[in-house]
């Protein structure tokens, strides 16, 4: 299994760059997750890729709060 890490502190000043929503760490799976837009961003190297084009989308059934869709 490999280390990850990534700074908390960020998830104050980062935001979901589809929703501006906010975000929360999943350790298990090294990712930002936005449950308002339903996706995962990775963290590699400890660098969040807040691309949506690299995010994976979330099975809607372990997204809690999600957008309604328009």
């Amino acid at each position: 299994m490999k280390t990850l890490s990534f700074n908390p502190a960020l998830l104050e000043r980062l935001v979901c760059p589809m929703t501006k929503g906010s975000l929360a760490w999943n350790a298990n799976n090294g990712e930002l997750i936005s449950a308002s837009a339903g996706l995962a961003y990775p963290v590699r190297d400890g660098i969040p890729v807040m691309l949506p084009s690299e995010a994976r989308t979330i099975r809607a059934a372990i997204v809690q709060y999600r957008a309604p869709q328009t």
